[in-house]
């Protein structure tokens, strides 16, 4: 992913998909493409990812969410990644 949005969500009630799909719907209505991408705080699955340790990403809603440290808690890096077409 070349360029993102960086969208901010703490709404404690609710869960990992819920949030991905509201940052996509305004990703969506802003840039007029739906983002296939999403990079999150590990700290972030929590119920949607029992095994941590085994894997680095989660599906929501046809979006490949990226687990990583380098996006803090309550923050989605999302957007669209293009395949190298080599």
């Amino acid at each position: 992913m070349n360029v993102g949005m960086l969208w901010f969500d703490n709404d404690n009630k609710s869960d990992l998909p819920t949030k991905v799909d509201r940052a996509a719907t305004y990703y969506r209505g802003k840039y007029g493409v739906q983002p296939n991408i999403c990079f999150v705080h590990p700290s972030m699955a929590g119920n949607s990812n029992p095994d941590k340790s085994k894997k680095s990403s989660i599906k929501s809603g046809g979006i490949e969410v990226r687990l990583t440290k380098s996006v803090i808690p309550h923050h989605f890096w999302i957007g669209v990644h293009h395949q190298d077409s080599n």
